[in-house]
């Protein structure tokens, strides 16, 4: 009887231990998990900084293009592009676009994952990347755009060369010599 009573007792603490090993790395992450990484990670105030990022830089191709395009544009060409990304970017679905994102945090991170995120970020490293992360990603993209605005202008003259030789010769292939070569 004493060993049956030490096998049920073995069989107890094993069944408790395979129990507490089924610890929050197996078990789904739930909706409100995946809220309190969005929160820890100030996800909100660091989208309206990229958004805001992304309206200066177009602000700056607006005016390029108006540079560019003077006398072709109305007098109050940049006051209307001013005016219809501000109206953009104040109706924007931010709300939305956390929505949709939490069941793709579900199927990829489960319940261990996000706590583990909350800790970081909760802690000071994890803080301190936080509230860097606006300039950096700022200044990335800054330090980005000349790379960016430099293909897009080779995409451009592509798309104006394919055009004009479509022009010519309908049943023509793309031209060889008008794709740019990647870097």
């Amino acid at each position: 009887m004493k060993r049956f009573s030490s096998v049920l007792v073995a069989c107890l603490v094993l069944s408790s231990i395979g129990a507490a090993q089924q610890t929050s790395s197996d078990v789904p992450a739930a909706k409100e998990d995946v809220e309190r990484v969005f929160e820890v990670m100030h996800l909100r105030d660091t989208m309206k900084l990229m958004m805001d990022g992304i309206a200066k830089q177009q602000r700056q191709l607006m005016h390029e293009q108006l540079r560019k395009n003077e006398a072709s544009l109305p007098p109050d060409y940049e006051t209307r592009m001013d005016k219809m990304l501000d109206d953009t970017l104040k109706n924007f679905p931010m709300e939305e676009m956390f929505q949709v994102m939490v069941p793709v945090y579900q199927k990829h991170l489960n319940k261990g994952d996000l706590d583990a995120m909350v800790a970081f970020y909760s802690s000071p490293t994890g803080q301190k990347l936080m509230k860097e992360l606006p300039a950096i990603t700022q200044e990335a993209m800054q330090a980005a755009f000349p790379i960016m605005q430099k293909e897009m202008t080779l995409v451009m003259e592509r798309v104006q060369r394919e055009v004009a030789q479509m022009m010519k010769d309908p049943k023509a292939k793309p031209s060889q010599n008008s794709q740019t070569t990647p870097n």
